[in-house]
């Protein structure tokens, strides 16, 4: 190894093991905030919570009555509630930025930790961490209730609707695609939170994002743009995922939907990023 290599490999060695300190800093920062605070806890109790009930109680309120052929989803049924509980999960992700801006704390974070890139990096990973632990157990007690109200409302294996089961791969899919669906949700909400800066305006904004479209998509009286807005908007594309019957008849694909929402997560960070750069505090 020549003299000049030498001195470049010590000259990166430190500098790199400086980043993944500081790295770890900024994790162990905002999980410590995330974790003192009730406000975040108390929410994603919440939207698991809320997820269960919503599931339960459209489960509950569907039969399928003897003599007649039901054409029903049971797993996309049973996972009703994921499209309230990301409210809760949406508002949780944009305070988690936006309620330091509100109270001042934010000029604190960056004194103690000035790259904000990785202020950025450790807020949306302990945030999709939470999130994803969160939609798990919502998701799996969702199913749980599917799986036992089910069967007595006419949803048995003798009229072809076999028992909810993660074995069934469909079935794994659609909850753990789930379970995806609400961590990009919080991204997507983080981003627009970081761009915005104030809680209620991106609250509003995020809101808009999950429940406007799909109202707009059922009012176009356009079939061809109706199909063109499903697969390309974040909730309809992105719930595509909970699909296990019919996929043939989908805008888009389970996991291409999953990806679209993605792709709107990551230029909402992306946007938020560069906002949260070159702003200041």
């Amino acid at each position: 190894m020549s003299a000049a290599a030498r001195t470049e490999r010590a000259a990166v060695g430190p500098a790199a093991r400086a980043g993944a300190s500081g790295m770890a800093d900024a994790l162990r920062a905002e999980w410590t905030k995330l974790r003192t605070v009730s406000g975040p806890s108390w929410l994603l109790l919440a939207a698991a919570a809320l997820t269960v009930a919503v599931s339960a109680a459209a489960v509950g309120a569907t039969r399928c009555p003897d003599g007649m052929r039901c054409q029903v989803d049971t797993a996309k049924l049973s996972l009703t509630g994921i499209q309230l509980g990301q409210a809760v999960v949406a508002i949780m992700a944009v305070l988690v930025i936006a309620s330091e801006y509100s109270t001042g704390m934010i000029r604190t974070t960056l004194t103690a930790m000035p790259r904000r890139s990785a202020v950025l990096v450790a807020k949306a990973f302990i945030t999709s961490g939470l999130v994803l632990a969160a939609g798990a157990a919502a998701v799996l007690g969702s199913l749980l209730a599917g799986r036992l109200i089910l069967p007595g409302h006419g949803f048995t294996a003798a009229r072809g609707f076999a028992d909810l089961s993660p074995a069934d791969g469909a079935v794994l899919r659609a909850a753990a695609g789930s379970v995806l669906y609400l961590a990009l949700i919080a991204l997507l909400s983080l981003g627009v939170a970081v761009l915005v800066r104030d809680s209620a305006v991106s609250i509003g904004l995020v809101l808009a994002l999950l429940y406007l479209f799909p109202i707009i998509i059922a009012f176009t009286a356009d079939p061809r743009w109706q199909r063109r807005l499903e697969r390309y908007t974040p909730t309809s594309a992105g719930l595509t995922i909970q699909a296990t019957t019919g996929l043939r008849g989908l805008p888009i694909t389970p996991w291409a939907g999953l990806g679209v929402l993605a792709l709107w997560a990551g230029a909402s960070l992306l946007a938020g990023g560069m906002a949260f750069r070159l702003r200041d505090a």
